[in-house]
């Protein structure tokens, strides 16, 4: 009979604490794959783009941003988000405030519209602007007739950075307002709230975090946009170029000491972006505890 109660207790002859041990070795290779994994893809590259800026010393290094050029593909790209992040925020705020506390026709329809810049590549999305105000576009003419340029300088730059970047806010809000509800908002009406006050009162104050973290998202994507921005811009020096553009006309020159060095500018104000981001989640999660 004693030999028969391993069977009826399913034939597992283990000892009580290999179990232990086993998923101890499964979870520290686990962990141990994911982090040489993080340290290819990632941190090699990083160490590298940090490596090739520095290789001929500092003096180099900040006599790179000392060109005209590099100097305006700087301001170019501070200006670009600068200006379209804002509007982005404000349409993100009024399309998820009308998705998540009304009900209207078409919104599905505005749901995917807000979803589209997502689903379709970004060179495609540049070709549609130089397919509507281009010299041979839709509104090419007309631009010419009046003396105003949009594809290939600084109004074309801004249209195809905000496409690519207004879903972020409004993404972030929509599931976030969902979630809340509109009990306060209601509250807030019947006590005699017009709809500005409730919504500075009342709404504001319960997402102004997720609100701040689809903005830190929105403005790392308007700096490092690569894709529509090159179709529209012509590639001008000193006019039209963003970082990104810049970064690859050096390197396809061979200047790499200066491709690398404003590389690794954009990777500080991404590394910025990430620490802001960091610190808004902490900071959303210690006030809801």
């Amino acid at each position: 009979m004693a030999a028969a109660l391993p069977a009826a207790h399913g034939g597992d002859l283990t000892r009580p604490g290999q179990h232990t041990w086993v998923h101890a070795i499964v979870r520290w290779v686990f962990i141990a794959t994911s982090l040489a994994f993080l340290a290819a893809l990632l941190l090699a590259p990083l160490a590298t783009v940090f490596a090739m800026a520095f290789q001929r010393g500092l003096y180099a290094y900040l006599e790179s941003f000392a060109d005209p050029d590099t100097a305006a593909a700087i301001r170019l790209t501070l200006t670009t988000a600068a200006v379209a992040v804002p509007i982005n925020t404000v349409f993100g705020l009024a399309a998820a405030w009308a998705i998540a506390k009304f009900e209207f026709r078409g919104k599905s329809i505005l749901i995917t519209l807000i979803d589209l810049p997502l689903a379709i590549s970004p060179v495609i999305s540049g070709m549609v602007f130089v397919l509507l105000f281009g010299l041979h576009g839709w509104f090419g003419a007309w631009l010419l007739d009046h003396d105003l340029s949009i594809v290939f300088a600084l109004p074309g730059i801004m249209l195809a950075t905000m496409f690519v970047t207004f879903p972020y806010v409004a993404r972030e809000l929509i599931p976030l307002m969902q979630q809340l509800g509109n009990d306060e908002e209601e509250a807030a009406i019947t006590l005699g709230a017009d709809g500005w006050m409730t919504f500075f009162r009342v709404t504001l104050p319960k997402i102004r975090w997720g609100l701040v973290y689809g903005v830190v998202l929105c403005n790392a994507r308007a700096m490092g946009e690569f894709g529509a921005v090159s179709v529209v811009s012509g590639h001008i020096r000193g006019l039209t170029n963003t970082m990104p553009l810049h970064i690859e006309i050096l390197y396809n020159e061979y200047n790499f000491v200066g491709a690398f060095a404003v590389a690794s500018l954009l990777t500080l104000l991404a590394g910025l972006t990430l620490v802001i981001k960091t610190a808004i989640e902490r900071t959303g999660y210690r006030r809801r505890r």
